[in-house]
């Protein structure tokens, strides 16, 4: 498996009006969503993409229901790592999976065009192997973003 680089990194929130006071209004990160819905930002430094995910949210991305399985372990966070195009993330899970990981969900791609396949590691953080086309538009040649 060939990691670019990491797409995103994105708390878990059970409490996202909690969470957004914290981030949004104590530590002044430039957060948009609407809602209780997901709040991101790709304008802070040293990160392409920093999110809030509310906890129903990360549930219905990986089990299809809001609600998250009580026989998992809740996730406290997400980080997503990216590799050079769509066919490698199905790669990528097949090889995550002949090495004894379970996934969460297999390749699929999200109706905003991202391609991701997710695990849940024991210590619940959610990790996302991801292909995001956005994200290479400014790629040339062989040089990677970053």
């Amino acid at each position: 498996m060939d990691v670019l680089f990491i797409t995103s990194m994105a708390a878990v929130v059970a409490d996202p009006p909690q969470s957004r006071k914290l981030f949004i209004e104590a530590l002044g990160l430039p957060l948009e969503g609407e809602g209780d819905g997901y709040y991101s930002s790709g304008s802070i430094a040293g990160s392409k993409h920093f999110g809030l995910w509310p906890l129903s949210q990360a549930a219905e991305a990986c089990f299809g229901t809001a609600q998250w399985p009580a026989d998992r372990v809740v996730p406290q966070a997400s980080i997503e790592f990216e590799v050079a195009n769509a066919e490698a993330v199905s790669a990528a899970g097949a090889e995550l999976q002949r090495a004894g990981f379970e996934l969460v969900h297999q390749a699929r791609t999200e109706p905003w065009g991202q391609t991701v396949a997710r695990l849940l590691t024991a210590d619940g953080l959610i990790v996302g192997i991801s292909y995001a086309p956005s994200l290479h538009d400014d790629m040339r040649d062989d040089r990677r973003p970053g």
